[in-house]
């Protein structure tokens, strides 16, 4: 028995459990989306399925609300400044908060570094910025 395409489907109700190659082909029908690409949106849990075994099912509906997910992060990762419908914070700027906390990071690894053990061989240094190569 051979499986029909998703051209030889036809018209398909938006809440009916698909293959993710059969929701991939009605819902991009230019080939662009592949299986692979919507297994890596569940993954990052943006396309809802039903999973009855080992095989792995979506709807058009559930595809539609990946692609809205996707289309507001892309809107709302567009900036990486703050966003203009929060009152600014008062004190620090988010620059400085970034620069703080920057500041705050290398502290601590300084820190680490200072306590943790030497478990370098003898004649060598952590300051040294050279390898050596002994015959």
């Amino acid at each position: 028995m051979k499986v029909k395409t998703a051209a030889e489907i036809g018209c398909v109700d938006d809440d009916a459990p698909l293959s993710l190659r059969i929701a991939a082909e009605l819902a991009f029908p230019d080939g662009s989306m592949t299986e692979g690409v919507l297994k890596t949106q569940i993954k990052h849990g943006k396309l809802a399925v039903e999973i009855f075994g080992k095989r792995i099912y979506t709807t058009l509906n559930n595809i539609k609300r990946m692609r809205e997910l996707c289309r507001a992060n892309h809107l709302g990762s567009a900036s990486t400044s703050a966003s203009a419908k929060v009152d600014p914070p008062s004190g620090l700027s988010s620059t400085d908060q970034t620069k703080s906390a920057q500041d705050a990071l290398q502290r601590m690894s300084r820190a680490l570094i200072e306590r943790s053990n030497d478990t370098s061989r003898n004649g060598t240094s952590r300051t040294s910025g050279k390898a050596s190569l002994k015959p």
